[in-house]
Parts: structure tokens; C-alpha cells; sequence
């Protein structure tokens, strides 16, 4: 499978990154942003793309956030965008042994080669059906809500459509990375003792689709912990991401287990208060702490936008596939 997905390593991709970081000039940078939109614009499909899933009917898209323009570009998404997810599935006489939905961090765009399509692959060829979730971010306008209902209609259709992917609706895992950690926590605090949109949404009209449970069997945080001296506090920032779903007096749902992995300079003592709160809260979880490497590695292969190839790094994956293995996922 060639996705569209592959046009945006397109070196300009990569001289756009730089140039932006490059520059403090307010509107340089917004020169530089409409320019690399219109290289965007440009971009064809190719013959064998695989079409957007969209997650909400047209005009049933539930909103929280009033949000009709976007000067100068100043957020990634614009007003009229459509969460939507891509499919990454197995060969049609394979049977996947789970389906993962796969977020990238940031805004959930810039990162989608190395920290979806690329790891899609790699757990294809693990036996996992892989899907892309484009979401709506949990900032840049949007909420947490309204990024965690995302995620949860996705769940929800990958759940209606089971039969189609070939896959077990109590085997979905759901893998943030970095800023996409957050969503994924939020799906658990928002949807994972079966609550409704309706219930967050009043003018949201269900359909066939809100039957179905709408958060993840398994967790896989990757690299979210990565504030230095964050403070474990639901008023403060949710980083780590996983705060918001463990260690709350009131929680009441199934906490699903956790996968962590980060690297040291992402400052492990968050990742170690979340092992700590996890384990007081007696919720299964595996976590590594890399000694090498930095934040954003996706596979640490040497194809990701910091070009850093650390094999021992890589192996996650695989360790990985085989914890989801022994949690019968």
C-alpha cells in the first residue's frame, strides 16, 4: 500500500519545519505558513490512496468550541475540517490479532508519517490492523472533550464495522504519542464507563453507532511524560497524560492497561509517578525508560524528522506486541 500519506516526506516538509523554527518574525512565519498550505493544496492523491473514513455525518458533529476563521494561519486545522481516520488493514486472509488506532502528537499532523504511517507498518507486520486517526487536537482551538469524542466515535465505528476489519470489538488499542497521549487519556475520563455523547453534547442526534463502547482495551502512552517537574494535579496542564485517568477519588470506570515507554530526557520522575499511581490504583501497565535518545523518536530508526537511528530504542515495538500478547489483546 502506497498511502497519501507518503507525499508529505517530501523534503519541502522538511525545509518548512526548519525555516519556521528558524524565525521569531510574526509574520514570517505566517508567510511561511501560507506558502507551505498552498504547497499542501497542491498535493494530488495517488491511484491506490486509501479514502478518509469520516467520523461524524455532515452537520452532526459534535462542537464545543466556536471556531469560524483562522487568520494567518494560526492554527493547523481550518474552521471547516472533518475528523476522519485511514485504514491500515492486514491482507484479507490474514485475521488481526487486535486493531490499533494511532494518533500522532503536536496537532496531530506533522508527525502522521513517522508516528502513525510508520508504525502502522511495523504492526501490520506484527499481525495488528492499524488505523490513523485525524482528529481534532486537544488545543489549537479545540478541547479535550471535543478531542476525546473524536477518538471515541472512532472506537465506535471500528466496533460497529468489527466484522469488516476482522476484528474482536474488545481487542482495540489506542497508541498517543506525545501531545496525542492526551486524547487518548481523555477517551478514558470521558468515555470509558459508557457514557454518551448526548450526555456532553445535548443537541448531538445518535445514531446506530452509539451503541457501541467508545474507548480503548489498552493503552499505549508514548512519550507523553515529558515535563520537566510537572505536577501531578488536574488543574495543572494534563501531562503526563495518563494523570486524568488514574488516582481520582471519583473514578468509577475500567481503567484500561497501560504501556509507557519514553526516554530519560523526557525526564523519567513523571513516568515513575505514573507507574506509582497506576500501581496504587491496581491497574496493569509495563513501562521502559530508554537512556539514550530524545522526545519524538517514533521508532528511532533513522526515519523520523530527528534522524536518529538507536536500535535498542527501536525494539519497543516488539515488546510491545508481546505485552499486548500477555494481556490476551
Amino acid at each position: 500500500m502506497q498511502p497519501m500519506l507518503l507525499l508529505w516526506r517530501h523534503q519541502q516538509g522538511f525545509q518548512f519545519q526548519q525555516k519556521f523554527k528558524e524565525t521569531n518574525i510574526p509574520e514570517e512565519k505566517s508567510r511561511l505558513k501560507r506558502e507551505f498550505a498552498a504547497k499542501c493544496d497542491a498535493i494530488h492523491l495517488l491511484p491506490n490512496a486509501p479514502e478518509r473514513v469520516y467520523l461524524w455525518k455532515a452537520g452532526n458533529m459534535p462542537v464545543q468550541t466556536v471556531y469560524t476563521d483562522n487568520p494567518g494561519h494560526l492554527y493547523d486545522h481550518e474552521p471547516d475540517f472533518q475528523p476522519y481516520y485511514l485504514e491500515m488493514p492486514l491482507s484479507s486472509e490474514k485475521k488481526p490479532l487486535a486493531g490499533i488506532v494511532l494518533v500522532a502528537g503536536g496537532t496531530h499532523g506533522a508527525g502522521t508519517i513517522n508516528e502513525c504511517y510508520e508504525i502502522g507498518l511495523e504492526f501490520n507486520a506484527l499481525g495488528y490492523a492499524c488505523f490513523i486517526l485525524q482528529c481534532r487536537p486537544n488545543m489549537g482551538p479545540w478541547s479535550r472533550l471535543e478531542s476525546a469524542v473524536d477518538a471515541a466515535r472512532c472506537f465506535q465505528l471500528l466496533r460497529g464495522n468489527a466484522s469488516k476489519y476482522g476484528l474482536d470489538p474488545d481487542k482495540l488499542v489506542y497508541a498517543g504519542f506525545s501531545n496525542g497521549g492526551v486524547t487518548g487519556d481523555a477517551c478514558i475520563e470521558f468515555f470509558s464507563d459508557h457514557q454518551t455523547v448526548k450526555q456532553y453534547f445535548p443537541d448531538y442526534v445518535p445514531d446506530e453507532y452509539d451503541s457501541y463502547y467508545g474507548a480503548e482495551n489498552a493503552y499505549l502512552c508514548i512519550y507523553g511524560a515529558r515535563h520537566l517537574g510537572t505536577v501531578l494535579s488536574r488543574d495543572a496542564f494534563p501531562y503526563p497524560p495518563t494523570f486524568f485517568a488514574i488516582g481520582r477519588e471519583d473514578i468509577t470506570w475500567d481503567t484500561p492497561p497501560f504501556f509507557i515507554w519514553q526516554t530519560n530526557s523526557d525526564d523519567p520522575r513523571n513516568a515513575f509517578a505514573t507507574g506509582y499511581a497506576l500501581t496504587m490504583a491496581g491497574v496493569p501497565f509495563e513501562m521502559h525508560c530508554f537512556p539514550e535518545g530524545v522526545h519524538g523518536l517514533a521508532l528511532a530508526d533513522g526515519e523520523n524528522d530527528l534522524a536518529m537511528n538507536i536500535p535498542h530504542i527501536g525494539h519497543w515495538a516488539q515488546l510491545c506486541a508481546e505485552w499486548l500478547g500477555e494481556q490476551n489483546i
